[in-house]
């Protein structure tokens, strides 16, 4: 049985008068009085001028909230590079097998789009248009690298991927403006899903290689129905409460250039050469003799 003096018995101890009573030597500290011993002896531990950063870090954390860089600044941008891979691969499938029900920006970005997947798909669509068509030339007995074709393909497909979000990221938030019951994307959001529907374009690109003439439509048809319903899916909770006028007419803008990228893409890379006409056959010594008694 344990003893009363043991040390480690627990005791309940009720209030400070009772502790003082019971040890009469029992040494007290103030914890005021520390403090003011320590602001005495040069150090105060409630001050964070000396780091700011400390300081700033821990007010984040204990708020909850993270402060926003400026957008002229890398740090701004570092957020949409920052994305797992299998983030990537499902946002690439959602564009690839679009459903109904599956709204892109709501299902697959969840406030957090990205500029790492939509970057990359650019890069290899453009390579892979150049390549698909000097290899498409070369089966079609017309082999003429023209180095150039790189340039105007980046131009279109970057061109398509930035300036057709921000036209549209204007009109939608000048709508917004007027009707304040419409759905709003951020200009992020729409280039991420502008960047995500040109994946499919990549291995449509790739089949165009065959040299049959209506497999290429074919494949080029289907790119782009699978691309136009992504984007029409996608933006249309933002449209479908406008004036009826103005909400089909954006998305017919909408899939009339996608329906632009996809013809130009195959007209200008892919292009079958026409068959050149029977040669003529040099005239015969009768022949010209007659030609010189006639006339």
């Amino acid at each position: 049985m344990a003893s009363n003096n043991d040390p480690f018995e627990f005791r309940e101890f009720e209030d400070e008068g009772n502790l003082l009573d019971t040890n009469r030597d029992a040494t007290t500290i103030n914890i005021e009085d520390v403090k003011r011993q320590t602001k005495a002896a040069g150090f105060d531990p409630d001050a964070d001028d000396e780091y700011p950063a400390r300081s700033d870090d821990r007010e984040e954390l204990l708020s909850g909230q993270k402060k926003s860089a400026p957008f002229w600044t890398f740090e701004y941008y570092q957020k949409f590079f920052d994305i797992e891979t299998h983030h990537v691969k499902e946002r690439i499938l959602g564009s690839l097998l679009p459903w109904p029900r599956k709204n892109f920006i709501q299902f697959y970005l969840r406030k957090n789009p990205d500029v790492y997947g939509p970057f990359w798909i650019c890069t290899t669509l453009v390579f892979a248009v150049f390549i698909s068509g000097n290899i498409s030339n070369f089966m079609n007995g017309k082999y003429n690298p023209q180095f150039r074709k790189v340039t105007i393909a980046a131009t279109m497909i970057f061109s398509y991927a930035w300036f057709v979000p921000l036209a549209l990221w204007g009109f939608l938030l000048w709508r917004n403006n007027k009707i304040l019951n419409l759905v709003s994307y951020s200009f992020m959001e729409i280039v991420c899903v502008y960047g995500y529907s040109l994946s499919v374009y990549i291995p449509a690109v790739v089949l165009c290689i065959v040299p049959l003439e209506w497999l290429k439509w074919v494949t080029m048809v289907v790119a782009f129905g699978l691309s136009g319903s992504v984007l029409v899916m996608t933006f249309w909770p933002a449209l479908k409460e406008d004036h009826p006028r103005v909400a089909m007419a954006t998305v017919s803008a909408i899939v009339l250039l996608d329906v632009l990228l996809a013809v130009v893409c195959k007209m200008y890379f892919f292009s079958t050469p026409q068959p050149s006409g029977a040669p003529v056959a040099p005239p015969t010594a009768g022949q010209l003799k007659a030609n010189t008694s006639s006339s």
